[in-house]
């Protein structure tokens, strides 16, 4: 077959950042691998873009690319086959791919919070015209996820997944442990090597995490997305002790996405998490991501790689390019559908409040150090069949009456421990606040 003699796909670039940089130079250097993959060349015609000294200085010396402020003009000229999205946020984002779609034309995106809050609107409409959605890029960046949960796991009933699909919040973890930094200092160091937004809010509160987490549930069970239904809480709050306290116990703090099938309903939450540190998820350092997913019939499987970055989310996004490219010709009703099971078959599964989820708990008491102080936090605990899996008493401080009692729990009700945590804090032996962070097995 003469690939010289094929047609090219042409492409149109919304956004020429990071991601978008990163496209065109991945592109253009292994362009001619690319080829012999998709069988036609694929090549970025038209660039809509803010920062267009940017684009010129990148494309300098290519011919026929034409480069524009008008990102609406790129959506719709007639010569474009694929529109890859890549300005991020909601609006213009959402009006620009409905657009696209409704022109008849394959969409490529690395928006996260988009498909999470609109996915459902973007899907029923590409479907109904027939034309592609790919988001690879939107999970876990160059880590190939929703692949292998779309395609590679399709065999398997999915149980759960658990991911570190937050490269900024893992980088400040890392940091905390392995330095004893501050949550303030480790995010200072985050924003100077370019890892956090200088307005981190998205990253290090867990809701970046969330839009992900989303996704990915939507995939593995077979329902529509419903980010409103997912529990987000984030790192900011988390403190050394906390993190050191774990480490001796023998885990390792993570801010955790989890997602699971319950028997009342599907659990969808992010939270900083203990996890055991012989667990290779819980040694996943810096700004890395890993995703561990649990199959019937395959049991766990993990995916771990660069989460951001430039080329590792450009290699994610060319990869959706040669997809689409592939199955442009193919007949719309024999693709893979958008959230893997076919769009009549998704499910009305309801999404469990985080009061109903059951896991483990980490407690952190500051006691009077005076007897029976334990006995009555243990029958508080046991009147609500919460079951004590490991307790550690810190001696206190030469001088000072005040102590810490670590306690890690079994397995039990979230809205329990709730109600337990307000009684022990009601004690007059307790100082403060109970720091109640959740635990994971992952087993």
């Amino acid at each position: 077959m003469n690939h010289v003699a094929m047609k090219p796909i042409q492409v149109g670039l919304l956004g020429m950042g990071t991601v978008g940089l990163g496209t065109w130079t991945v592109l253009r250097r292994n362009e001619e691998e690319i080829v012999r993959r998709a069988g036609r060349p694929i090549r970025i015609t038209r660039i809509g873009t803010r920062s267009l000294d940017k684009a010129r200085a990148a494309t300098q010396g290519v011919a026929g690319v034409h480069l524009t402020h008008d990102l609406e003009s790129v959506v719709q000229h007639p010569d474009v086959d694929i529109v890859v999205e890549l300005i991020g946020g909601i609006e213009p984002a959402r009006t620009l791919v409905l657009q696209a779609i409704a022109a008849g034309k394959h969409v490529v995106t690395a928006n996260k919070a988009l498909l999470a809050m609109h996915g459902n609107e973007i899907f029923a409409a590409a479907h109904a015209r027939g034309v592609m959605v790919a988001f690879e890029a939107a999970v876990a960046g160059g880590i190939p996820i929703i692949k292998a949960l779309r395609e590679g796991l399709t065999a398997n009933r999915i149980e759960w997944i658990a991911g570190i699909i937050n490269g900024t919040s893992n980088f400040i973890l890392s940091e905390m442990r392995a330095t004893g930094a501050s949550f303030e200092s480790a995010l200072a160091e985050a924003q100077a090597r370019g890892y956090a937004e200088a307005d981190p809010t998205f990253d290090v509160e867990g809701i970046d995490a969330a839009h992900k987490l989303t996704i990915m549930s939507a995939i593995a069970f077979g329902v529509p997305m419903h980010f409103d239904a997912a529990y987000a809480e984030g790192i900011s709050k988390l403190t050394r002790e906390d993190i050191r306290y774990a480490e001796e116990l023998g885990y390792r703090i993570k801010l955790l996405a989890i997602t699971r099938r319950a028997k009342a309903g599907i659990e969808l939450r992010v939270h900083p998490t203990l996890i055991p540190t012989k667990r290779l998820i819980a040694n996943v350092e810096g700004a890395m991501n890993a995703v561990l997913v649990q199959g019937d019939a395959v049991g766990p499987t993990l995916y771990s790689g660069p989460g951001a970055g430039a080329e590792p989310t450009a290699s994610a996004v060319i990869a959706d390019l040669v997809d689409v490219t592939r199955m442009h010709t193919a007949d719309p009703e024999h693709r893979v559908p958008h959230l893997a099971f076919q769009p009549d078959q998704l499910s009305d599964t309801p999404f469990l409040p985080m009061g109903e989820v059951v896991t483990s708990y980490y407690l952190r008491l500051r006691v009077l150090d005076r007897p029976g102080v334990l006995a009555d936090i243990t029958r508080i605990l046991a009147d609500r069949d919460i079951s004590i899996d490991a307790m550690v008493q810190k001696e206190p401080p030469e001088g000072e009456d005040q102590t810490d009692i670590i306690l890690l729990t079994h397995r039990t009700v979230e809205k329990r421990v709730m109600d337990a945590i307000a009684h022990i804090e009601a004690l007059a032996t307790v100082r403060g606040k109970v720091v109640r962070i959740r635990l994971e097995a992952l087993n």
